[in-house]
């Protein structure tokens, strides 16, 4: 079985007292139980949470299922990362093994005054704050390119075949050097897939989180920090939220009843948490399809343009092996038909082969030998 946990991974970032530990508790205490995910440890500084989906609920009560298993997003506290992190000040190096892992950053930055709170520059400066973070993000892939460099020269000694990959590297060292980030530059095919052995920080997407005051968040208006951080993001092609760190704090600490009715009391319509979550899927190109039956209703997260086959390898290698064929009801009919027998009857289940393109809220039910 493959395990949740990889589902979808997001760094947290961000300076000190800029709300990044308070967000991260809140996530945290939404931590999901991990008896349904039995390959998972939960580190101190791991939350694991559920993606909201209203369609498992309801395919569960129709399909009768013991058990309703979401799609998941593990939240990783990246702890360290201070000026001088690269080389090794804070928490140094052990930042940077936690943030290769993961799929995306997550950057928390300050976008509100508060005297009792003193900020690490003494002053609020969001685009000062994230240029802190990015430059430590820079050093230390300058770094790794330096090391890639080394072992591609000794390789390109007795071999040839290293020209292309010693070209590229240049290039990398170059634009690092100039203390910009790798998502700023356009590679071509060859260079992708050879980067996708390269594990580099910068390369990462980026969600910038405004931390607002509780008073901004039902205002029609950004302040003046928020608006300079979407200036700043617009130009690397990233995406902002705003949130209240404080707020979410206190909706993880309610049942869900309660928390809609605290939204709601707010005039807020979702919580920063579910806001994250899908901004999060929308930047990693996922989506989500869905089996069921009597034993789990289950969503799985897939890239988009993932074809039937290779989604049969999501839930099982065996089934991608022994793959026949996919049996497709969109989730629309089959509410609209009370099931998939009925779905069946009136031809809403279509039966494709392993090139068929998965759509978002596709239920489907696996053919294979």
């Amino acid at each position: 079985m493959s395990d949740q946990s990889t589902n979808l991974s997001c760094g947290i970032v961000g300076l000190p007292n800029v709300g990044k530990s308070t967000l991260f508790t809140a996530i945290t205490k939404k931590n999901v139980s991990a008896e349904n995910y039995p390959f998972c440890t939960i580190d101190p500084n791991i939350g694991i949470v559920e993606v909201p989906d209203a369609r498992l609920a309801i395919l569960s009560k129709l399909s009768k299922s013991k058990k309703t298993i979401y799609a998941t997003v593990s939240f990783v506290d990246i702890a360290g990362l201070v000026k001088g992190a690269s080389k090794g000040e804070g928490l140094g190096n052990k930042f940077l093994s936690n943030i290769r892992d993961t799929d995306a950053i997550v950057h928390v930055v300050r976008c509100f005054e508060d005297e009792e709170l003193i900020h690490v520059s003494n002053k609020i400066d969001p685009i000062a704050d994230i240029e802190t973070i990015n430059l430590e993000l820079i050093l230390a892939d300058l770094q790794t390119a330096e090391n890639i460099k080394n072992k591609i020269e000794k390789k390109a000694r007795i071999a040839k075949e290293f020209a292309s990959q010693i070209n590229l590297i240049d290039k990398i060292i170059d634009h690092l050097n100039q203390n910009k980030q790798l998502r700023s530059i356009s590679f071509n095919f060859e260079e992708k897939e050879i980067l996708k052995t390269w594990h580099f920080l910068t390369l990462k997407k980026v969600i910038y989180v405004a931390n607002i005051k509780e008073e901004d968040l039902t205002k029609t208006e950004d302040n003046k920090y928020v608006k300079e951080l979407k200036e700043y993001a617009k130009k690397e092609n990233s995406s902002v939220i705003s949130i209240c760190a404080k707020i979410e704090q206190e909706i993880s600490a309610l049942e869900k009843d309660e928390a809609l009715e605290f939204l709601k009391e707010l005039n807020v319509k979702e919580s920063g948490l579910n806001k994250l979550i899908k901004s999060a899927f929308h930047l990693l190109n996922l989506l989500t399809f869905i089996t069921t039956g009597e034993m789990e209703t289950r969503a799985w997260t897939i890239t988009k343009g993932t074809n039937a086959k290779n989604a049969a390898g999501k839930i099982h290698t065996d089934i991608e092996k022994g793959f026949i064929r996919a049996e497709v009801v969109s989730y629309d009919d089959i509410i609209a038909y009370s099931g998939r027998v009925k779905a069946r009857e009136n031809g809403k289940a279509l039966s494709e082969g392993k090139e068929y393109i998965i759509k978002d809220g596709d239920v489907i039910l696996f053919f294979h030998s």
